[in-house]
C-alpha cells in the first residue's frame, strides 16, 4: 500500500524524516576560499568585479587564510600575480615566486590549513594563455607538459598539499605525476581541473588574476559549453593517468556535468563556483532583487546537491559564519 501522503507530509513537519529521506547540509568543511597574492606589504586592492575579494599581498593572506581556519574552512586556493611576466610564464616554477612564498608562509602561520596553488601559466605569460604559443599563434601542447610539471615541483618543494593543474593541455596529468614521482613526492595527490570550460563566467576574474589572453581565445584547450559527453571522456583520461581528485568547472551552468561526473568516477569531486557566478549573486543582492545570504547558501546546497564533495566558492567565509550562526 502506499504511504498516505497526510501521514508523509506530518513526518515532513516535524522533523520525523530526516533519518529516512537524504538530505543535503552545508558545512564549512565542505569549502575551499580561493585567494589572490601579489607581491609587495601591505597591499589589500579591491577587484571591482567582485565586491569583497581583493588582491592580496602575502602578508594579508596569511591574516585572510588564518580567518577562514578559524571558521571551519578547511582550505585555501591561491592565485598568483606576479610582478613581471614572459613570454614561457617563468614565474610560475620560480622557487621565490609569489605563490612559493605565500605557500610557505600560510604553512608556517597555520600548518593545518590546506593550502592548494592553482597550478597554471596563463597568470603569468605575458600573452594570457595556458601554455607556450607557437609562431603561428597556436599553443604548445606537448612543449608546455615540460613547464608545468616544473611548476608542480617548485609548488611542492614550497610545500603544497595539493597540485591543481587548470590549464587543459592534454596529458598534463601523467606528465606532472611522473615529475611528482620523479622528484620524490610520490604521495602528493593531484587535483585535476578534468571538465573546465570555456565559459562566459570566468570574466571578473580575468580581471582579478590579470589573465585575459592578449589574443585569440581558449576555446582551443578548454571545453565547449554544449558538450557534456566530451567532459566525460576528458574526466575519464585523468583518470587514466592518475588524478586522485576531479573538478568540474564552472558549477552552477553545469550541475548536470557534476553529476555525471560522480555517478561515473568514484573519485572525490570538486566543484568550483567561479567568479562569474559570485559577481551576479554580489550586483542581483546590491541592487535589492535578491536576499544575498538565502540566495548563496541555496547555490552552494545545489551544488553539493548534484554531487559536489567540496566546493571551491568567493562566498566561503560569509557563507560559514551564516552556517555558524544557524547553529547556534
Amino acid at each position: 500500500m502506499a504511504f498516505p501522503l497526510t501521514r508523509l507530509r506530518r513526518l515532513r513537519r516535524t522533523g520525523a524524516l530526516r533519518g529516512l529521506v537524504r538530505e543535503t547540509q552545508l558545512d564549512a568543511g565542505d569549502f575551499v576560499l580561493p585567494l589572490f597574492v601579489t607581491h609587495g606589504t601591505d597591499v589589500r586592492a579591491p577587484i571591482d568585479a567582485m565586491p569583497g575579494v581583493a588582491r592580496l599581498s602575502i602578508d594579508h593572506a596569511v591574516t585572510e587564510a588564518g580567518e577562514a581556519a578559524a571558521l571551519g574552512i578547511p582550505a585555501i586556493m591561491l592565485f598568483g600575480i606576479p610582478d613581471q611576466k614572459d613570454a614561457e610564464g617563468s614565474g610560475a616554477w620560480d622557487d621565490e615566486g609569489v605563490v612559493q612564498l605565500a605557500i610557505r608562509a600560510i604553512k608556517e602561520a597555520h600548518p593545518e590549513l590546506i593550502v592548494i596553488p592553482d597550478l597554471c601559466l596563463c597568470e603569468y605569460t605575458s600573452h594570457g594563455h595556458c601554455g607556450v604559443v607557437r609562431d603561428d599563434g597556436q599553443v604548445d601542447n606537448d612543449a608546455s607538459l615540460e613547464l608545468l610539471a616544473r611548476t608542480a615541483v617548485s609548488h611542492a618543494r614550497a610545500g603544497a598539499d595539493l597540485i591543481a593543474p587548470s590549464d587543459m593541455m592534454d596529458g598534463r596529468v601523467g606528465a606532472l605525476r611522473a615529475a611528482l614521482d620523479e622528484a620524490g613526492f610520490s604521495d602528493l595527490p593531484i587535483l585535476a581541473y578534468s571538465a573546465k570550460f570555456a565559459s562566459a563566467y570566468y570574466g571578473p576574474f580575468r580581471e582579478a588574476a590579470d589573465s585575459t589572453p592578449a589574443f585569440g581565445d581558449r576555446r582551443s584547450y578548454q571545453m565547449d559549453p554544449a558538450n557534456g559527453d566530451e567532459a566525460l571522456r576528458e574526466v575519464a583520461l585523468d583518470v587514466e593517468e592518475g588524478a586522485d581528485m576531479l573538478m568540474v568547472k564552472p558549477a552552477l551552468a553545469y550541475l548536470d556535468v557534476i553529476r555525471r561526473v560522480k555517478d561515473a568516477h568514484n573519485l572525490p569531486l570538486v566543484a568550483y563556483n567561479v567568479s562569474g557566478e559570485y559577481a551576479m549573486v554580489k550586483a542581483a543582492a546590491a541592487a535589492g532583487h535578491l536576499d544575498e545570504r538565502a540566495t548563496v547558501l541555496e547555490t552552494l546546497t545545489a551544488i553539493r546537491r548534484a554531487g559536489a564533495d567540496i566546493v571551491i566558492t568567493y562566498h566561503a567565509k560569509d557563507a560559514a559564519r551564516w552556517l555558524a550562526e544557524e547553529t547556534q
